[in-house]
């Protein structure tokens, strides 16, 4: 029983090792990654700009309600 376990290991290990380095000397996958990487960065800016705006209008109806209330 171990000895299909470590064979499967080798064996992982050796298909691993072939993709990583295909892919890794693959100038087209090189370029999928980068275009990827730059819009998940150009993502997380984005939510993180609407996470602020809307933060922010939150602030702004707070004070509103708040000002209503004190109305009456």
């Amino acid at each position: 029983m171990a000895g299909g376990s470590f064979l499967h290991r080798v064996m992982s290990y050796v298909v691993n090792e072939l993709v990583v380095n295909s892919l890794a000397n693959n100038p087209a996958f090189q370029r999928f990654a980068v275009r990827t990487s730059r819009k998940i960065e150009s993502l997380k800016d984005a939510a993180a700009r609407k996470s602020e705006e809307l933060a922010e209008q939150m602030k702004e109806a707070t004070k509103n309600i708040d000002s209503f209330k004190n109305q009456r």
